[in-house]
């Protein structure tokens, strides 16, 4: 019987280490022939083909506020009537994380949307695939169908009618990748009445330390356990809905670092430390609390179970006992005097306050017709019609100067508080915030992985009011462990790493693309290469 002959000892071995460096110079052939992958840059079209028809998709947030769901209703039907070749299809999401779930999802089927609102932070991670989110500056500039081009067939702004510290929140990488549509900031709706009744006078500006000593004097109870200051059983003077944003405005105030345009994370700082430390204390008395831990703070505030209610002003329409919207029962809801004021500050002639609200973002597409389709519904959005008509529905303010300075914005204004529905004054109160101290607002860095560090900054004063009320210690300990938690859970190592190594090669300019395959590729030849010797002197030493 013929036997299977055996091949000499590392031959396959040697295979393998000769198949790889095989490999790694057909990757270069590859590689040499296919070049870039993904879709062309976008051109805009030296005409618009209104011969043909288009049908897009816009991807917007909105709550339960069905007025908000007919402003975008009838800015589409209004928008088809100029152009009657453009159908806009609506989605409608509940909230922003779930339109960046379901982009990040539909980027690898590329059916992403043509028009999203969404966020900065969120644009920075769609940017990791070639050429998916369109650049808009070319677009701004077109003469024809530019901001206020002249062949826009509506009333549109011109570039410099965008509040520029908008438009410039905008800007990143070089490019701008959205167009601002609202803005809004964080406000504190206050228990005027509880902090009066507590023998305090509301300071011209809210400081933390002012915050803080009226919320622990609010903890006071009678022999049967009741709050002295409301009477019942339940009491939270201070909650706060966005802990992302407390831990970000705070460590601004003070100067401390969070991360840099190049996204160098630094927020694990002696600054960082020192306020969760504050922060734990006053948790630990009861004094404070969160919207993920407690439930929403307008529902306490309007139950006369919170003095100080730090929320955006988007939500005003919820704060104060004549709120027009409100999830609570009638019969829970206290009289009181309601004052909304810029969130505490630690030093008031320095404010700082993060500005925020949606921006819009447009999809590349293969076909530069639809994408400049999707261009002119998006400038649609900046029209005062829609401008005016949005802001009105929350505190938000609009983003262009030719909306804010209309007679229409300013009646609006005007009429604070002759209604609660329309003209309610917490709304209107919560809009002139942010009007009157734009200058004083900020926005955070937006890199690949901004999303994951807000997260995390947040995250850090979660986990910490937590562990306080669950009777755990915090020191120095707990904060070690929870800085490498929130690390480890958010990858921000990994982010770290990769916006380092981003930062290195923009000094000597990026990689081709066959260069990094073929590196790649020759790595793994000499891992082989390593592995077949050491395997080799392994059985020399075993068969002497």
């Amino acid at each position: 019987m013929r036997k299977i002959g055996r091949a000499p000892k590392g031959a396959g071995i040697k295979k393998i280490v000769s198949l790889s460096v095989l490999l790694s110079f057909s990757l270069l052939g590859i590689t040499g022939c296919h070049g870039k992958q993904g879709m062309s840059a976008f051109a805009v079209p030296e005409e618009f083909d209104a011969s043909r028809e288009y049908e897009i998709t816009f991807w917007a947030k909105n709550d339960t506020n069905k007025t908000q769901t007919a402003i975008y209703e009838k800015a589409i039907t209004d928008f088809e009537e100029l152009y009657p070749n453009i159908t806009v299809n609506l989605r409608l999401y509940t909230d922003y994380g779930k339109i960046y779930n379901d982009v990040i999802t539909n980027i690898a089927t590329n059916t992403t949307p043509n028009v999203c609102i969404t966020y900065p932070d969120h644009i920075a991670t769609y940017l990791t695939g070639d050429n998916l989110v369109v650049p808009l500056e070319g677009l701004f500039e077109n003469e024809q169908y530019g901001l206020g081009g002249s062949q826009v067939r509506f009333d549109a702004p011109a570039i410099d009618e965008i509040i520029p510290r908008f438009l410039d929140e905008c800007a990143f990488g070089g490019h701008y990748y959205a167009v601002p549509y609202m803005r809004s900031t964080e406000a504190c709706y206050i228990n005027k009445t509880y902090v009066e009744d507590l023998g305090y006078t509301l300071p011209e500006a809210l400081t933390w330390d002012f915050v803080w000593e009226v919320s622990e004097a609010a903890m006071a109870r009678d022999q049967d356990e009741n709050f002295l200051v409301n009477g019942q059983k339940v009491l939270i003077p201070f909650i706060y809905k966005s802990t992302d944003n407390m831990m970000i405005q705070m460590l601004r105030q003070r100067g401390a670092g969070y991360s840099t345009e190049n996204g160098e994370l630094q927020i694990f700082n002696d600054t960082t430390k020192e306020l969760l430390y504050t922060i734990a204390d006053h948790a630990e008395s009861g004094a404070f609390s969160t919207f993920k831990i407690s439930s929403y703070p307008a529902n306490f505030l309007n139950a006369g179970q919170c003095i100080f209610a730090i929320d955006s002003t988007a939500g005003a329409t919820w704060m104060g006992t004549n709120a027009p919207l409100c999830d609570i029962s009638e019969d829970k809801i206290v009289e009181f005097e309601t004052a909304v004021m810029p969130i505490p500050q630690f030093d008031t002639e320095h404010p700082g306050m993060i500005s925020q609200g949606p921006s819009v973002c447009i999809f590349n597409k293969e076909e530069p017709q639809e994408v400049l389709a999707s261009w002119l519904f998006t400038q649609y959005l900046l029209t005062n019609e829609v401008q005016i008509a949005y802001s009105e529905t929350e505190g938000y303010v609009p983003v262009t100067s030719k909306a804010q300075g209309s007679e229409e914005y300013k009646e609006y204004l005007a009429g604070c508080g002759q209604d609660n529905e329309l003209h309610y004054d917490v709304k209107i109160k919560a809009a002139r915030l942010l009007l009157d101290n734009v200058d004083h607002t900020f926005v955070t860095p937006v890199f690949n992985g901004s999303v994951s560090l807000r997260d995390a900054a947040g995250q850090m004063i979660e986990n910490t009011v937590k562990s306080v009320r669950r009777g755990q210690q915090v020191d120095e300990a707990y904060m070690e462990k929870l800085y490498d938690d929130v690390t480890s859970l958010y990858r921000l190592d990994q982010i770290s790493r990769q916006n380092s190594m981003s930062s290195g090669k923009a000094d000597l300019g990026e990689l081709p693309k066959t260069a990094v395959v073929l590196l790649a590729a020759l790595a793994g030849a000499w891992i082989f290469i390593l592995l077949y010797a050491v395997i080799t002197a392994i059985k020399k030493k075993g068969n002497p």
